[in-house]
């Protein structure tokens, strides 16, 4: 296999072959990340093998890492990682398959991956009924890796409040993974999109296509008397109370974070009962239909993430930590060859 090594025994002979991976066995801060090697993992019948040539560090895998809300720890295990390589898109070439029908070794695909993760690695199993689909030919493995994090969030959400022809959507975040995803495909939905972000990121915003861009340090944001059918907090830093007033009567509230108090998911269930103005809590979910739609959206032209910078597997610490500065536009990804 390309890229893997071969350990040995004390007498020299080989045994297994080893891949870089990063390797994270309790949770914490980013120095709690370690690239190490571990044994490449072997495909069981319906599954097949992905060298991986590129991932990302998002917010999805901060969380799992960090396991800050305790709720996460209810999947990936209470006291350590049930999962202990982390890396939920990848962007890689198929070197192996077992009795897998929908690819063929050569391939070149894509995918996520948040239950058992494994992109922070030289080479991740992929089963057949998993979350991925075929890189376009015109795009690169770099360009490939960012594409269904921050876009499936995006989609599931607006989804959720059926946004259609005409919906009026403010996308709050409009420079991270998830929001600029939510710009492009809301208005694939045919929605009429305002987007906030910082001064110095207006014009790249305007350029995915949004019909206004405004600037959340200015007055003409802070004086901002426009109601919404939508808000979409993309980065979890607005509350309730101050979307409330921006909501049309049946206006709706989804944000990408629990809120003041853990407040969102309560009020989910509460704010419907009431009539009116309410808030959404969607439950993410993605699906091989789910990733070959925002391929489709690809293909024509109408999404393309952003990327921020590109790193190495072997900087995944300093990665880690630029995430989680809150600053970057996109995405942060990992070239693994």
């Amino acid at each position: 296999m390309p890229g893997a090594i071969l350990s040995r025994s004390h007498a020299g002979s080989l045994i297994f072959p080893l891949m870089k991976a990063a390797v994270h066995l309790c949770y914490g801060p980013p120095d709690v990340v370690n690239v190490t090697e571990r044994p490449i993992p072997v495909p069981g019948e319906g599954e097949f093998l992905v060298r991986v040539h590129a991932t990302t560090v998002n917010r999805t895998d901060c969380g799992f890492r960090s396991a800050v809300y305790v709720i996460s720890r209810l999947f990936s295990g209470f006291f350590k990682p049930k999962h202990t390589i982390l890396g939920c898109e990848y962007a890689g070439e198929v070197v192996e398959v077992k009795g897998a029908s929908t690819v063929t070794v050569g391939d070149r695909v894509f995918g996520y991956n948040d239950t058992r993760f494994g992109g922070h690695a030289e080479y991740i199993v992929v089963r057949e009924g998993d979350a991925y689909a075929a890189i376009p030919n015109t795009m690169s493995y770099i360009d490939a890796a960012p594409l269904t994090e921050g876009a499936h969030y995006a989609l599931c959400n607006l989804r959720a409040a059926r946004v259609t022809n005409g919906t009026s959507v403010l996308v709050y975040g409009a420079t991270g993974a998830i929001g600029s995803a939510a710009v492009q495909v809301a208005l694939t939905m045919g929605a009429r999109v305002t987007a906030l972000c910082a001064s110095q990121h207006v014009e790249l915003i305007r350029s995915l296509g949004a019909d206004r861009v405004l600037d959340y340090t200015k007055p003409e944001f802070t004086d901002l008397h426009e109601q919404y059918d939508l808000v979409f907090d993309a980065v979890g830093k607005l509350s309730w109370s101050h979307v409330k007033p921006l909501l049309t009567k049946r206006g709706m509230y989804i944000s990408t974070e629990l809120g003041p108090r853990y407040e969102n998911p309560f009020l989910a269930l509460i704010t419907p009962l009431l009539g009116g103005r309410r808030v959404l809590f969607p439950i993410p979910t993605i699906s091989r239909e789910d990733v070959g739609f925002i391929r489709s959206l690809v293909v024509s032209g109408q999404f393309r993430p952003l990327i921020d910078r590109v790193m190495t597997l072997d900087e995944i610490v300093e990665a880690y930590r630029y995430v989680e500065t809150g600053q970057k536009v996109g995405n942060v990804v990992l070239r693994v060859d």
